[in-house]
């Protein structure tokens, strides 16, 4: 049995016949009549009995059309509760994120969100290869996911939006020969050594670019994800490296400069599943979120 059929024996316990409920439901006769066919599959004993030309419940029908009253009220509350817990402003929300998006939209993200009535974010960064993104949403509400301008898109099972299109600059240190120059090409940085993320993240891509057009294998020394660290070991001289324009914290003793020759960007998306977003305080959190990536891309300027 399920709730229509209940509500159907209900309205006919109060209506008195199979064409009232019909017209008061909005359907077939016909339609009455099979639903009323398929719950007394599910039922041992008889609900229905005629009546003249009429058919009316039997007193375990009267019994069954009772305890749908209390399905249906249940229910009912059931929806109620579901819809204030989706519209409640407030509420814990979870967001994830990779490590340089976590530094920059965090900090923001907390200000942004602060005071009574407001979400409360739960907070966890999770720096794992781009393929992994997707299954994040299974624990998370909010997800903070990056790959290349030019890479495949994400899959049709998670929804996606994008905060940032952040160029990728290579970091030297500021004595460095190549930092008094505006503009670099892949030539002029392919005998350096190199610092850049392990397999399966996506900068490894660029850095596959800046080869293939200067057509020499780059010495790549160094890998590290973490871009505080790199911007640290640039400093100290181990080697040059890709990294974000402004999600990454300003290093004093190391200089970006832009890249020419190859297409250096990639994208900060947030990823969700569709349902997430059905709950306002997601939808508020999501809304700073663009807010906060206004703020980071407006630093630039």
């Amino acid at each position: 049995m399920d709730e229509r059929q209940l509500r159907i024996l209900r309205e006919l316990g109060d209506l008195g016949s199979v064409s009232a409920v019909a017209e008061a439901l909005h359907v077939t006769p016909s339609a009455i009549s099979q639903q009323l066919r398929l719950l007394q599959r599910a039922i041992p004993v008889p609900l229905t009995e005629r009546s003249g030309r009429r058919v009316v419940l039997t007193t375990a029908g009267q019994a069954l059309a009772a305890a749908a009253i209390e399905v249906e009220t249940a229910l009912a509350r059931a929806r109620h509760t579901i819809s204030d817990f989706a519209e409640q402003p407030d509420g814990e929300v979870s967001v994830a994120a990779f490590h340089s998006a976590a530094s920059a939209f965090f900090p923001l993200l907390l200000r942004g969100l602060a005071g009574p009535g407001r979400p409360r974010p739960a907070l966890a960064d999770e720096d794992v290869a781009q393929d992994r993104f997707p299954a994040l949403t299974r624990h998370y509400d909010l997800v903070l996911a990056h790959r290349l301008d030019h890479g495949p898109p994400w899959p049709r099972t998670v929804t996606s939006t994008t905060l940032l299109r952040e160029p990728l600059d290579v970091a030297l240190p500021a004595g460095h020969p190549l930092a008094s120059k505006p503009l670099l090409t892949p030539r002029d940085v392919a005998d350096q050594p190199w610092i850049t993320v392990h397999d399966g993240f996506p900068l490894l891509s660029t850095i596959e670019a800046i080869a293939s057009v200067a057509n020499r294998r780059l010495d790549i020394v160094h890998r590290i994800n973490e871009f505080a660290v790199v911007a640290e070991v640039v400093a100290a001289g181990g080697g040059l490296a890709l990294m974000p324009r402004w999600t990454a914290r300003p290093h004093p003793d190391v200089v970006l400069r832009p890249l020419s020759g190859v297409h250096a960007r990639r994208h900060i998306d947030v990823l969700h599943r569709p349902e997430r977003t059905a709950r306002k305080a997601v939808r508020t959190v999501l809304a700073e979120l663009h807010h906060a990536a206004a703020q980071i891309q407006g630093r630039d300027r």
